[in-house]
């Protein structure tokens, strides 16, 4: 697992049950002094870790196709009754 899957993983288990985070969050736990420039790693971590179900990327706070959506987006866990809207 890699430091930002671990990152990603453990700042969802210290929110509350249906909050969701900010991947820019993430991107400044990994890597403080430039955290832009991770960006991009957290998003492929994220898309990865919403295909094997582990995570849902929503977008307008529904869930979104992690193959598809583009744009400001938010990590959280799933729950019972998530569908991908398009």
């Amino acid at each position: 697992m890699s430091p930002i899957e671990e990152t990603i993983l453990a700042m969802l288990a210290d929110v509350p049950a249906g909050k969701s985070i900010d991947p820019g969050k993430v991107a400044q736990a990994v890597q403080p002094e430039r955290w832009q420039k991770a960006l991009g790693q957290v998003r492929s971590t994220a898309i990865g870790l919403a295909r094997q179900g582990k995570i849902v990327i929503l977008r307008h706070n529904k869930p979104a196709d992690p193959d598809t959506f583009k744009g400001v987006y938010r990590l959280r866990l799933p729950m019972d009754g998530d569908s991908i809207s398009e």
